[in-house]
C-alpha cells in the first residue's frame, strides 16, 4: 500500500488491522514501511517489548504530526459505504494518521518538506508511547496532535482522574447487623459524598464532570458486605492537589482512597487567525509532547463514535481534515515562532 497520497487507502488498510493497546505492532510497520518506500527516514523508539514509536521525515522537522495508533477493543472490522469508513480505529485515530500523511504529501509536492510524522502507541491506557516521545529526535518547533475534533481546531481539553475507592467490612448475618460492619454501606457513604462535593470550573474548559463508572461488592442479599470498591472518573480542568485532598477527607471509615491513573489538562498554543476553534471534554497524548513546541490539536471525525461499535468517518470529512492539516501547517510555519 503505496499511495501515500490516497487517505482512503490508508485508512482502509490501518483500519483492516487489529491493534489494541500493547499489540500495536502491525499498523506501526505498515507505516514504517509505506513512508519509508516514499523515500521517508524512519526512526523506530522501542516503549515496552513489541511496541515502537515511530518518527518519519525528509528534512529536520520544523513541524510535526503525530497521533496514535493503538485502538480501544474490541474490534470492529472494516467496513465501507458510500459516505463513510466504519470499524475499529476510523476516527480514532487512523483515518486521522491517514489524513496527516496525505497532508505531509500534499506539502512536499508544493515544497515544504521539513514536515514530520509520529505515531505513537499506549494512547488509550496512559500514554506510554508519548511520555517515552519525549527522548525521541529530531524535534520540530510545532506539533500538531490528531484527535477527533469535528475538524475544529481546539485551543484545550480536559483532563481526567480516576479515583478508586476499597472499603473494608465484616460479614455478618443481616439479621444481626450489629455483629459486623458494611462495605457496601461505606462505600455508599463515601460515593454520596465526593458526588456533593463542588468541582472546579475554568473560564475556557468549563466545568469538570464526574461518573461513578464501576462498583462490586457483597456476597450476598442476606449478608453483610465484607468488601466493596468503585472506580470513579473525573474530567478535570486544572490542577488537582485541592482536589484530590478534599476527596480522600470524604472517605467513611475502613474506605481507603487511591489515584492510580490521572491525565493533565491541556491549554493549546496562539491559534491563526481565521480558524473555527473548540474545546474538548476528552483527555489526549497533548500534554505529555510538550518537548515537540508549540502544541495544537485537530482532526476529523467525531469522539461521540470512538470507542463503540457504530465508529466511523465520514469520507467528506476526511477529505476535508487533509485541507485542514495543510493549511494549519502553512499558516504555522508562515508565522515563525511565537
Amino acid at each position: 500500500m503505496d499511495g501515500l497520497a490516497d487517505a482512503f487507502a490508508l485508512t482502509r488498510a490501518l483500519v483492516s488491522l487489529e491493534t489494541p493497546t500493547g499489540s500495536e505492532g502491525p499498523a506501526t510497520d505498515l507505516l514504517e514501511g509505506a513512508l519509508s518506500r516514499a523515500g521517508y527516514r524512519t526512526v523506530r523508539q522501542p516503549v515496552s517489548a513489541g511496541r515502537d514509536n515511530l518518527l518519519a521525515f525528509r528534512e529536520s522537522p520544523a513541524l510535526v504530526f503525530s497521533t496514535h495508533v493503538d485502538c480501544v477493543p474490541p474490534y470492529v472490522p472494516l467496513s465501507e459505504d458510500a459516505g463513510a469508513i466504519h470499524g475499529r480505529g476510523s476516527c480514532d485515530a487512523k483515518g486521522l494518521a491517514a489524513a496527516m500523511v496525505a497532508a505531509a504529501e500534499r506539502l512536499a509536492a508544493a515544497g515544504e518538506r521539513r514536515i514530520g510524522l509520529l505515531f505513537v502507541v499506549g494512547e488509550e491506557n496512559g500514554s506510554d508511547g508519548a511520555r517515552a516521545a519525549a527522548a525521541l529526535e529530531p524535534r520540530g518547533r510545532v506539533l500538531v496532535n490528531g484527535e477527533p475534533t469535528e475538524n475544529r481546531l481546539s485551543r484545550g481539553h480536559n483532563g481526567s482522574l480516576r479515583v478508586d475507592l476499597h472499603a473494608a467490612g465484616r460479614a455478618a448475618h443481616s439479621a444481626y447487623p450489629e455483629e459486623g460492619e458494611s462495605a457496601i454501606a461505606a462505600l455508599l457513604d463515601t460515593i454520596e459524598r465526593i458526588r456533593r462535593l463542588p468541582l472546579p470550573h475554568d473560564p475556557l474548559l468549563g466545568a469538570s464532570t464526574l461518573n461513578v463508572g464501576l462498583l462490586r461488592g457483597g456476597v450476598a442479599p442476606n449478608v453483610l458486605a465484607p468488601a466493596a470498591s468503585a472506580q470513579i472518573l473525573i474530567r478535570t480542568v486544572g490542577p488537582t492537589v485541592a482536589l484530590k485532598s478534599a476527596i480522600a477527607d470524604l472517605a467513611a471509615p475502613g474506605v481507603t482512597v487511591t489515584f492510580p491513573v490521572e491525565l493533565p489538562f491541556h491549554k493549546g498554543g496562539r491559534v491563526p487567525d481565521g480558524w473555527d476553534t473548540t474545546v474538548v471534554s476528552y483527555a489526549s497524548d497533548l500534554p505529555f509532547l510538550a518537548a515537540w513546541g508549540e502544541c495544537f490539536q485537530l482532526g476529523p471525525g467525531t469522539i461521540r463514535v470512538a470507542h463503540t461499535a457504530e465508529e466511523h468517518i465520514r469520507k467528506a470529512d476526511l477529505l476535508h481534515g487533509v485541507e485542514l492539516y495543510t493549511r494549519l501547517a502553512t499558516d504555522l510555519l508562515a508565522r515563525g515562532t511565537s
